[in-house]
């Protein structure tokens, strides 16, 4: 009798179960445990970067983004061209739909709503973008931080033309301080980036820099060292450009498609640390060299220019 009993038991037990599990299923089909209501991300045509979302509390939140108005008559008309949402909600607004910012505060609404039916209204502001890297640039001087153990007195910052017997005559680093850099602007990328042309035109001397370096080589006695994979990191004539707002980045292509990495930085004084700085006038593009630590040459120039160059600046003036 026990036996039957907790067969009974067992049966009613195990038909709770598949009652429960059937009523969750339910649940979960129903999207009635899903109260999401998040914009994951946006993008529009001529976006420069990503849009910052920010969901502020359980009925509003706020995108802040960037459009390119060179390439739009005006703010009225600017098409969604991706939207990710929360798992089973809905939007106002779809891929492919314009959304009109033609107004002084530079907004327009976006409406979520959850499977439960919950909504989160989106105030998008729209920032008016212009690529500040188009147009032309003097060159002002080529610097570097260099140097193995600056924490022993080793590192430096240098102009090139402070140590002129370290390059060939009339043929080195300061026949690239008269050249004009030229950057114009020809398309975004799907992921926000601007992009480009940067033409390297040699100044009143019809020459450019020639990298390599002359000066004393305790490693090689008489051997010159070629060092245009640390400084020529502008190319020469004409190049590509693509500038990576989100990395704060901007790289060069040459015509070979070899590819440097640097970034514009605008006037201020970077502390290099051990009473070391830099000060930028007005701006510079800015790149970090990975050389080699020569602990047997340090203090010398070799080793600051040749061995382990650190940072190089190329500074500018937009003219």
């Amino acid at each position: 009798m026990n036996t039957i009993y907790k067969i009974l038991a067992l049966a009613c037990a195990a038909a709770g179960f598949q009652s429960c599990e059937k009523d969750l299923q339910d649940e979960i089909n129903d999207g009635k445990w899903n109260h999401e209501r998040q914009v994951i991300d946006i993008k529009f045509e001529n976006q420069i970067g990503v849009a910052e979302i920010e969901a502020v509390d359980a009925t509003t939140g706020l995108i802040e983004l960037s459009i390119n108005v060179n390439a739009v008559p005006d703010l009225s008309n600017i098409k969604i061209t991706n939207l990710q949402l929360s798992y089973q909600a809905n939007s106002s607004v779809g891929i492919g739909d314009v959304l009109n910012f033609e107004n002084p505060e530079r907004t327009a609404t976006l409406s979520v709503n959850s499977a439960t039916g919950e909504y989160r209204d989106y105030t998008i502001h729209v920032s008016e973008f212009t690529e500040s890297v188009e147009g032309k640039w003097a060159i002002q001087s080529l610097k570097i931080y260099g140097g193995t153990g600056p924490e022993y007195g080793g590192g430096a910052v240098m102009a090139f033309t402070d140590k002129p017997w370290c390059w060939k005559e009339n043929e080195g680093p300061a026949c690239e301080i008269d050249n004009v850099l030229t950057f114009t602007m020809t398309g975004v990328s799907d992921n926000g980036n601007t992009n480009g042309i940067c033409i390297n035109e040699a100044g009143a001397d019809g020459k450019y820099a020639d990298f390599t370096y002359i000066g004393n080589n305790p490693e090689n006695p008489g051997q010159a060292v070629n060092l245009d994979h640390f400084y020529r990191q502008i190319p020469i004539g004409e190049s590509k450009w693509e500038r990576d707002y989100a990395e704060n980045t901007i790289t060069f292509t040459d015509k070979d498609g070899n590819v440097t990495v640097g970034r514009l930085e605008n006037a201020g004084t970077e502390d290099l640390g051990y009473d070391k700085s830099f000060t930028i006038t007005d701006n510079a593009f800015t790149f970090t060299l990975n050389g080699t630590d020569d602990w047997t040459n340090i203090y010398q120039d070799y080793d600051k220019f040749v061995k382990k160059p650190r940072k190089y600046w190329i500074s500018v003036k937009k003219i």
